[in-house]
């Protein structure tokens, strides 16, 4: 077990991370999620133990590890800019932690073919990284760091600069990989359809501070706070101020006021929050919400149409299935089911549950 005990780290003036209480446990899954500079590269070197912390503790197992040498800990890590061992062959580099363990040859050849089919490395094996694409190579860090099977894994954005395909196929395939490995494991994306694929516990992370933790699928369900609903979005979280009276919210572009879906909500201002793809053209239910809005621009992506539009001088955005070629200044009906909407009160707290 891992535990961060009110982790503070410091670069001059600068503060990377602030106050993090973290526990992470062998065979589990924690994904750091958040935009760039958030602090999760930051925080996964403190936990490698590459960077020590200006305040508070790591401990492993109840031990602290303050002044242990990396070299001397049981940690694999991976960042999003690949390091291959330049001299050695692809096969060489994923074998090499097994080299260093004493590992017998049979065990390491099964273990080393395993990882490259995954990887889809076998047609390379013999080739040195020079001679690899910048994907290849990275698949390559990525095999070396999940064969050593640590007790520690800190995968940094580890398919970031895969191509789609290939990265869709692995966020498939590593959660089972992952299962069977038993080490604790650290995944860092700023995608929030990756953490979703990968399950497991999620950690959102904001400037430094971790904004809501706990299991991936309740924190996009039901997040506590509205930083976390919207670092959990993409696309972004649509969110508007409303004024509620008599228990009735009136939406800018709504064609009606509504009742919010909040049993016994008092009469003041407060926040309606919806993803974008629970905007529908049609409605959902004899309860929908109607919005009546003017479409600014609709972007085609093949499958779906991104409808943007604004809400109360906020910008929104419809995620909608097929092709719809919308024209500017269009004025459209969406739809949105009551028990869709996020409810946030004055200091952004979560009111309601919201749907899967």
């Amino acid at each position: 077990m891992l535990e961060l005990n009110n982790v503070t780290r410091k670069v001059g003036s600068e503060t990377y991370l602030e106050g993090i209480n973290l526990t992470l446990r062998r065979g589990e899954l924690t994904i750091l999620l958040g935009p760039t500079l958030s602090g999760k590269t930051s925080l996964m070197r403190v936990m490698a133990g590459l960077d020590k912390p200006d305040s508070g503790s790591v401990l492993v197992d109840g031990v602290s590890v303050a002044g242990v040498p990396v070299q001397r800990r049981n940690v694999a890590m991976v960042y999003q800019q690949f390091i291959n061992y330049p001299t050695l062959t692809v096969e060489e580099n994923i074998a090499s932690p097994l080299i260093v363990a004493g590992v017998p040859e049979d065990e390491r050849r099964r273990r080393v073919a395993e990882i490259a089919e995954l990887l889809q490395l076998t047609p390379q094996m013999q080739r040195r990284p020079a001679a690899l694409s910048g994907g290849q190579q990275q698949r390559v860090a990525l095999a070396r760091a999940l064969i050593k099977r640590a007790d520690l894994v800190l995968l940094d954005e580890p398919l970031a600069n895969l191509d789609y395909k290939l990265r869709e196929e692995l966020r498939v395939e590593l959660p089972r990989l992952f299962a069977d490995m038993g080490s604790m494991l650290v995944y860092a994306t700023t995608e929030p359809s990756e953490a979703l694929i990968l399950g497991g516990n999620t950690v959102c992370l904001s400037a430094g501070r971790v904004v809501e933790s706990g299991p991936t699928m309740r924190l996009y369900r039901s997040p506590q706070g509205l930083l976390a609903a919207r670092l959990f979005s993409d696309p972004p979280l649509n969110s508007v101020p409303v004024k509620v009276g008599g228990g009735m919210a009136t939406l800018p572009i709504a064609a009606a006021p509504f009742a919010l879906p909040v049993p016994g909500i008092v009469d003041g201002d407060y926040r309606i929050a919806v993803r974008a793809h629970f905007l529908q053209l049609a409605p959902p239910s004899p309860e929908a919400i109607e919005l009546r809005a003017t479409v600014k621009v609709t972007e085609l992506s093949g499958s779906e149409s991104f409808v943007h539009f604004d809400c109360g001088g906020e910008p929104w955005v419809a995620l909608l299935a097929g092709n719809h070629n919308l024209a500017p200044g269009e004025t459209i009906s969406l739809y949105v089911s009551p028990a869709q909407l996020m409810v946030f009160d004055s200091n952004e707290l979560a009111l309601t549950r919201v749907a899967a």
